[in-house]
């Protein structure tokens, strides 16, 4: 079969499609036929040799796929060869066959294209727990989501309507992309520089934000902890600029503002809540296939493609999220 592979750290140049052995499912596992990947920025951070992202070296990424079941391993019920379904593989998925849990292959309802439904196991699921579980979003609260223009800010902008709606403010890493964050639903969008904190100030007439998603590791944490009204929550799920991680605030501070500081990863998740992730997976395609939610995706025609669409990831030129045709 073909598979992406990550030779060593760096760019594009050390992506190939090589072909190797097709995996068979062990106990409690499931192969699915790929028909679509999704692509997402921890493709990225692994690609550039982040710590934790990558235990050795060649590297074969992709955590979310849609495409139909090729064989169960021992102990699986409820899924059976030709079932379509979506899985949240811990790697390997841009590949034309993949090994993921039987708790986190869920299946797809009818009506529902793979094509959009390969969004779901890893972003648009992590996006409804950033709001739910980890954030506690509460209709009416005000938002702030750093990289809006990227595939969870889109679902983040698509969710909040569906959970009773709230503000939504979203941050860009370009002054160009804020139009295209405006126009998936946000309510105001700046780019990332040293008039962010007044503009945020000015949208919310001064009182702050409830709740921040904030995928940039702690970058922003100081912005974050400013702009968060009494009560906020912040949650913090990734460290897109690669950069060090520093301390976070002080006890006294948090308590002062009755503030909280949350880690989410899904990664960690799938690992020990295999369950809880494959409910919240099963939501979205509920969601999705009942026409609430509707998240555009941009197709890329074959895995060929994939290495130059990491590269505008990488650059903050990608807008909304990727999936590649792989087979179907």
């Amino acid at each position: 079969m073909r598979a992406l592979v990550m030779t060593a750290p760096g760019g594009a140049e050390n992506t190939e499609i090589r072909e190797v052995e097709a995996p068979r499912p062990g106990p409690g596992q499931v192969a699915v036929d790929v028909a679509y990947a999704g692509l997402n920025f921890v493709d990225v951070m692994g690609r550039r040799g982040d710590a934790g992202y990558v235990a050795a070296w060649p590297y074969r990424p992709g955590k979310e796929v849609a495409g139909t079941v090729r064989a169960v391993g021992e102990g699986v019920t409820g899924l059976a060869p030709g079932d379509r379904v979506v899985a949240a593989p811990t790697g390997g998925g841009l590949a034309e066959v993949v090994l993921a849990e039987a708790a986190l292959t869920v299946p797809v309802p009818d009506g529902l294209a793979l094509r959009e439904a390969a969004a779901a196991p890893l972003g648009l699921a992590t996006a409804i727990l950033l709001l739910t579980d980890a954030g506690r979003f509460t209709a009416g609260d005000t938002v702030l989501v750093h990289s809006a223009g990227g595939g969870i800010g889109n679902a983040v902008a698509q969710l909040v309507p569906l959970l009773g709606g709230g503000r939504l403010i979203g941050t860009v890493g370009r002054p160009e992309k804020a139009a295209a964050a405006v126009a998936t639903g946000y309510d105001h969008a700046f780019a990332r520089d040293e008039g962010l904190r007044d503009a945020v100030r000015a949208a919310t007439d001064g009182r702050g934000v409830d709740l921040v998603l904030d995928p940039l590791g702690t970058d922003e944490l100081e912005l974050d902890l400013d702009l968060a009204a009494p009560g906020g929550r912040i949650v913090l799920f990734g460290n897109a600029g690669g950069g060090a991680v520093t301390d976070l605030p002080p006890l006294g501070r948090l308590m002062a503002g009755n503030l909280t500081v949350t880690g989410f990863s899904h990664r960690a998740l799938a690992a020990t809540a295999p369950a809880r992730l494959g409910r919240a997976i099963g939501r979205v395609l509920d969601l999705m296939a009942g026409g609430g939610l509707a998240l555009p995706v941009t197709e890329l025609p074959d895995l060929a493609a994939v290495p130059a669409a990491h590269d505008a990831m990488a650059e903050g030129r990608a807008t909304g999220k990727y999936v590649a045709r792989v087979a179907g």
